[in-house]
């Protein structure tokens, strides 16, 4: 039909009229508010600001924070300025801790294994009553596994342990673990050793990424930037061996690329060239050091771990010039080091003289317990889980029947990842005490979720890397967005329905008692006076309002020191050390939180920090440089496979020249197979392909020189 002039005048007639007609607008308008408030519509919270104190116990160094709230509700977390770990910055664990209030693999309630293997949910109630059933059952054949060594909910665990008559509460392996094995075992020191990098001038990161997530990272950052005003000439120097110019070294004044598991035998070189300038010390055992460091000569080093003379020399005299020099050991995955190194490097400290000095390696002092018959934290550091667990595997000890994890991911972190799931199915009965559903949470018989720690109470005791011993109150500044508790509230009730008295019945009631513990301790509320000029000074300030300056957000700190005059040096260890010769590649993991911790996967708000040499897609980016590359028939892009005896794991290739000949080097936190949308399926887990081996001279378990081959596929 076609359109006549008379019938296009009257069809544009009536368009307009409709245009023009306050009808149709007043609809539109009607729509608009209507849609407005929909009950799910975000909305702008209004009221009073407020920024109150908390604590981030993301990973194990913790951050000490404030959480901005608008009209009572969590905003956004800053740094804590007040704070010696903080001083205003944040980690990036904690960075995005309000938004985690709110994340999708949240476990919204307590919940209970079906036959299908799938999860129910259960009330509170009925969870206790079924917990206390399994650990009236289990008695003695109960074990934990923590993943937070260092806050007193491990004095409630391991008292609830003493009470059922069993010792068996493991850590999970951390960087305190080895330098406790290496400190307190092989050298017989006392004390937890820190490192007063404020006061240096002159830090060797022994292997350790001091700048992104080793100790205490933030508290690090915030040394070097005060040492390095921009425009300014440097008041340290900073020295960094690795096998990839990772943060630390990206940063440092010098770099000396040294492979994984070659850190001891560099520091042996060091003390090598130190002792035959002058450097000795009273330890018991310096002659039989002396010997052993005497056969790591410049040319035997180079032989063994490709370090130039040169090189050597330069980072000889380097600590030799310095006034205050501090070697600092560590691992770049955060786990597995060499006790060995790590007693090298602490050695190295001791012949240098800054045992207990300002600028040098100073062994502090817990904190005293306050929940009777609790493990202390040595004791529980000298507890081995992959040692245990390898002995679960083979059958020479007994799994236990109740097994409970709180705040860690066992079956996702744990090195031969393949071969520790196998031992953990052993177990009778499992109960994980989480935030998020992950690995260890998706296999449990009963889930019971623990708020976040911004919900909660809790606190921090001087963690691993500090120069100074430090106690934060955590207190909550919300309740709990889900239907969680305190993980130490229900072990507390779990006592109770036992018929046992831990002395408490709130771990609010624990804190309080701690803090009064605290006070009764020599120092000070953090302020005016912070602990590294205290530590410079020589004076300690007397405390006071010891409780008021915690629950305002502040630290109490001591600088006081454990006496070391007999440690020794490990000679009879070091003796054995070896260099690694595999037959292929050198395995260089990384630890990066940004893409998140051994039991807190991937925030989704870290995603845009990803990197493309990280992951691209939901490839994992395995780099090497471009002589190991060409060596191997691969160039950037190919899709590869890593494989060492205790596994294998999938990539791409990344070609990065600052990764040294003959590593491969990839990131950990990815390859999650359980969670949400923002980190499940996205990569690979490398801690399927690390190699647990017995290390010569020591006979503890290892994972720092892993040999792999890599091939397309």
């Amino acid at each position: 039909m076609s359109l006549t002039r008379r019938g296009f005048l009257f069809v544009l007639g009536a368009g307009a009229g409709v245009t023009l007609s306050p009808v149709m607008w007043k609809l539109t308008d009607d729509v608009s508010i209507w849609t407005q408030n929909w009950p799910w519509i975000p909305r702008l919270q209004y009221g009073p600001l407020d920024r109150k104190p908390a604590l981030s116990k993301s990973f194990a160094g913790g951050s000490p924070i404030r959480v901005l709230t608008v009209g009572g509700r969590p905003s956004i977390a800053l740094g804590n300025p007040d704070h010696p770990l903080s001083q205003g910055a944040l980690s990036a664990m904690a960075a995005p801790e309000v938004q985690m209030l709110y994340r999708p693999s949240r476990i919204a309630g307590p919940l209970k294994k079906t036959a299908a293997g799938g999860h129910e949910p259960i009330s509170w109630e009925d969870a206790a009553a079924l917990l206390a059933e399994k650990a009236k059952e289990a008695g003695s054949s109960t074990a934990v596994i923590t993943g937070d060594i260092n806050g007193t909910t491990r004095e409630v665990f391991s008292a609830l342990l003493g009470n059922l008559g069993s010792t068996e509460m493991y850590p999970m392996p951390c960087e305190q673990q080895t330098a406790a094995m290496a400190w307190n075992g092989l050298m017989g020191g006392s004390g937890l050793p820190g490192f007063d990098i404020e006061n240096s001038d002159c830090v060797l990161a022994l292997g350790a990424d001091l700048l992104e997530s080793s100790g205490t990272p933030v508290r690090n950052a915030k040394a070097f930037s005060k040492a390095r005003p921009m425009g300014e000439t440097p008041k340290t120097t900073w020295i960094a061996c690795g096998a990839l110019k990772n943060r630390t070294a990206a940063v440092s004044d010098i770099f000396v690329a040294v492979p994984p598991g070659g850190e001891g035998i560099f520091a042996l070189g060091l003390a090598n060239l130190l002792i035959a300038s002058g450097a000795w010390t009273m330890a018991p055992d310096f002659e039989t050091f002396r010997s052993v460091a005497a056969a790591w000569t410049p040319a035997r080093v180079q032989e063994a771990i490709g370090v130039a003379p040169e090189q050597l020399a330069l980072v000889a005299e380097t600590l030799k010039k310095a006034r205050r020099p501090l070697v600092v050991p560590g691992a770049a995955p955060g786990q597995g080091g060499s006790p060995a190194a790590y007693a090298a490097g602490l050695a190295l400290n001791v012949i240098l003289g800054n045992v207990g000095q300002p600028g040098g390696i100073r062994p502090l002092p817990s904190l005293p317990g306050v929940v009777s018959g609790a493990m202390t934290r040595e004791a529980m550091l000298a507890k081995d889980l992959v040692a245990c667990l390898k002995a679960v595997a083979a059958g020479t000890k007994a799994a236990p029947k109740l097994l409970m994890v709180y705040e860690a991911n066992p079956r996702y972190a744990l090195p031969e990842a393949e071969a520790m799931n196998a031992a953990l199915d052993k177990a009778g009965f499992v109960v994980s005490f989480s935030s998020f559903m992950d690995e260890t949470a998706a296999k449990a018989d009963l889930v019971l979720p623990n708020p976040l720690s911004i919900e909660r109470f809790d606190d921090l005791e001087t963690p691993y890397g500090s120069g100074f011993v430090s106690y934060t109150l955590g207190m909550p500044v919300t309740k709990p967005v889900v239907d969680a508790k305190s993980s130490a509230d229900v072990v507390l009730g779990l006592a109770k329905k036992l018929g046992m008295d831990l002395g408490f019945s709130s771990f609010e009631a624990v804190l309080e008692a701690k803090m009064a513990a605290v006070e009764a301790t020599p120092g000070f509320i953090a302020g005016q006076t912070t602990p590294w000029d205290a530590i410079a000074k020589g004076i300690e300030p007397v405390g006071a309002a010891v409780a008021r300056g915690l629950k305002s957000g502040k630290a109490f700190v001591s600088v006081r020191t454990v006496g070391n005059e007999d440690v020794y040096l490990g000679a009879s260890s070091l003796a054995r050390i070896v260099a690694v010769k595999p037959d292929g590649l050198l395995l260089a993991p990384q630890f990066l939180l940004n893409v998140g911790t051994q039991n807190v996967a991937l925030p989704p708000h870290n995603t845009p920090t990803i990197r493309r040499n990280e992951l691209v897609g939901k490839d994992l980016m395995v780099s090497l440089n471009g002589q190991t590359a060409s060596a191997a028939g691969l160039k950037a892009g190919d899709r590869v496979s890593v494989t060492s005896s205790a596994g294998s794991v999938k990539g791409r290739v990344y070609i990065d020249e600052s990764v040294m000949p003959g590593v491969v080097s990839a990131p950990l936190g990815f390859g999650r197979t359980v969670g949400d949308e923002f980190s499940k399926g996205k990569g690979d887990n490398l801690f399927k392909v690390l190699t647990v081996t017995e290390e010569a001279g020591t006979g503890k378990p290892t994972w720092a020189s892993v040999a792999v081959r890599i091939a397309k596929g």
